[in-house]
């Protein structure tokens, strides 16, 4: 029997990481950046390096386990605003984290931890956090109906009737279904809208939000939020698929092992991987069921029209952690 086609491939990469125990080396070097130089209020030079937007802040301050661990600052907006830095991050689970890895997350100062995964992703895999940062859970997939991990794993073990299930571009085709319901799914609905309220209180900043690698249900959430504050379309792209620099790496033993056992290396790296029409998809969907961001923040997700400017005014500079 073919799998339930809901969340096959978001279930896949969780299921994958559990097998792989996701983890990653010591990064080699974190590109130093050009971008506008830190608000006041953002972490400081002694905090994290000064970097370009989207690249690595685990890299940066050497956290092998989360290279998808990002400043979503440093953007230009379309009115020329900057995203402020040091205030909101994206990132993958924080797990397999030793003691040197919590004490460098530690200088980010989070307050607020984020987590948009399944009960079970939490249960297999804990955030390890530094002391003073709270640990939300916000089940973007709670409304899902998907296989059982179990059923996944073996169906990613068996490259065979991975091929048969898969290929052929249906694991792409399971991934658009997937980025239309982050838009769609009465959960994903709720979670969102608990992560953009709290969001848009300073006192929850600095805050970070993430799921099992980084890529997807952050990835929506990272996107709807940098369009809400005005950064270009191209850009919020370039941003989403910045996540194949950091997560592809960590996987690439269990994509090469697939490979050769017979496994299709495009159903791999689809997997283990992000691409613009994923995104897209998302787009479209939001756009056709409520024409603009801002109706989606409204409508969609229940954040009204002041919290939609608490948030640009937090996010944006100048803003009130700039004053």
């Amino acid at each position: 029997m073919k799998p339930p086609r809901v969340h096959l491939a978001v279930a896949l990469v969780s299921t994958a990481c559990l097998l792989s125990g996701c983890g990653a080396g010591p990064a080699d070097d974190a590109a130093p950046g050009t971008a506008p130089a830190p608000s006041e209020t953002a972490i400081s030079a002694e905090a994290v390096p000064l970097l370009a937007p989207g690249h690595s802040v685990g890299k940066a301050l050497e956290i092998g386990a989360v290279p998808n661990l990002r400043d979503l600052g440093g953007y230009q907006t379309a009115d020329g605003a900057t995203v402020a830095r040091g205030i909101v991050y994206r990132s993958e689970v924080f797990n397999s984290m030793d003691d040197a890895d919590i004490a460098a997350l530690e200088r980010l100062g989070l307050e607020m931890v984020y987590d948009l995964r399944t009960t079970a992703e939490i249960s297999a895999k804990p955030d390890q956090l530094p002391p003073g940062a709270l640990h939300v859970q916000l089940n973007v997939l709670a409304d899902s109906k998907g296989s059982a991990p179990a059923e996944l794993g073996a169906l990613f073990q068996d490259p065979e009737k991975a091929n048969e299930e898969l290929g052929g571009g249906k694991i792409e085709s399971l991934f658009v279904d997937g980025y239309r319901e982050f838009v769609s799914l009465p959960s994903a609905k709720k979670a969102y809208r608990a992560l953009f309220l709290s969001l848009a209180d300073e006192a929850n900043a600095p805050g970070v939000f993430h799921c099992t690698t980084g890529k997807d249900r952050t990835g929506w959430a990272a996107a709807a939020l940098l369009t809400l504050l005005g950064v270009p379309k191209d850009t919020v792209v370039e941003d989403f698929v910045r996540s194949n620099d950091y997560i592809r790496p960590q996987y690439q033993k269990v994509i090469d092992e697939f490979v050769a056992a017979g496994g299709n290396a495009d159903i791999a790296l689809a997997v283990f991987g992000v691409n613009a029409g994923y995104l897209e998809a998302s787009f479209d969907e939001m756009e056709k069921q409520y024409g603009t961001i801002e109706r989606y923040f409204s409508e969609g997700l229940g954040v009204d029209a002041a919290a939609q400017d608490g948030l640009c005014l937090l996010y944006t500079s100048p803003s009130p952690r700039d004053s």
